[in-house]
Order: C-alpha cells, then structure tokens, then sequence
C-alpha cells in the first residue's frame, strides 16, 4: 500500500481494535479510508486527537449547517493552496449542496458563488481569521451577529476556521495526497 504522504511513516501494524474497527466504517461509508485518517495512523494518539476534534467541530452539535462548515474548510484550504483539503471537502461541498458548481466556486474563488449574505460574512470572516487573524475586530463579529450569527456561531467559525489551517499546514508540509475517489464525487 502506498502512503498518503511523502514522508515514510507506516502505520502501527496492527492498528488498534478501535482503529481498524474505525477504518472499516470509513470503507463503508465512504468507500475509503481518507488519506489523511490514514496519515495519521503511525501514531494512535495523535490519530485519536485529530478524529476527535474534527468530529466535534464538523459533526457534533452548531449552529452552522453541516454545509457551512465545509464551506470554510474549502475556502481557508483554497487561500492556504492546500491539495488535499480542497479536493476532499470540495467534494463534501458538492455532495451535500448538491450543487458541484458551488464546490467548485469555494475552490476556486468563493466571492463569485451564488450564496446569501450570511455565507457570505461568515466566508469573508473565515478569510480574515485565516489571512489576518490578529487584525480581527469587534466590527468583524458584529458584521456576523447583523446577519444572525450567534456568539457561539462566531466561536464556531473561528475553531473550523482554526482547525482547517493547522490541518492545512500538516498536510502541505507532509505532501499528503488526496484520495483519487474524491475527484469524480459528487459531479
């Protein structure tokens, strides 16, 4: 089996019980076991720790919709030109829009996508967090509080926002692929 990144780290052989079990869901679910879960597999707790906080922020409770959460891992993967993030949730955004022009809109330039005005603050808020996060003003939560986002809304934007650049650097600097599966979802 290939590596998922360029660095030579195999994963523990074997994998945990609650790993392969882990995996094996993935494989049905997904029809894969992403790249980058299989990345991380060389070390079981830091595999662990990344599973753990993605679930939480992509999957666990939010006042963001399961599409605006992939649609700021896309855009802060597409302004950081990271491979892998933008192929795998780009394809997230297409499969649950429904609409593959809008993952590629986020990929390529979210500004000339066809989304409301609260997307599109909470994209422009994601961008800053991600170009500028120190020059992040009271104005610029307020500009999301004005189109409905709530205090733990705005917390919620900055942590996916957070978590999709640190992702983004591990994955460039390692050389971390994409699974091919990705390209042709959701078209």
């Amino acid at each position: 089996m290939t590596l998922p990144t360029a660095l030579n780290l195999p994963p523990v052989d074997p994998l945990p019980e609650a790993t392969a079990h882990y995996f094996d869901i993935c494989q049905e679910r997904l029809g894969m076991v992403p790249n980058v879960l299989r990345a991380y597999a060389f070390d079981i707790a830091k595999l662990d720790a990344f599973t753990a906080m993605y679930n939480d922020l992509m999957l666990g409770p939010s006042g963001l919709s399961k599409l605006e959460r992939e649609m700021i891992a896309v855009v802060v993967s597409s302004i950081n030109r990271c491979w892998y993030c933008q192929v795998a949730h780009g394809a997230a955004v297409r499969a649950i829009s429904g609409d593959p022009a809008l993952g590629e809109a986020m990929v390529m330039n979210w500004r000339a996508a066809s989304i409301p005005p609260r997307q599109k603050a909470m994209l422009a808020f994601a961008e800053k967090v991600t170009k500028a996060s120190a020059e992040v003003t009271e104005e610029d939560r307020d500009a999301l509080r004005a189109e409905g986002f709530s205090d733990r809304d705005i917390w919620d934007v900055a942590s996916v926002t957070g978590f999709f650049n640190m992702s983004n650097r591990v994955a460039s600097a390692t050389g971390m692929e994409p699974n091919p599966e990705y390209h042709a979802q959701a078209r």
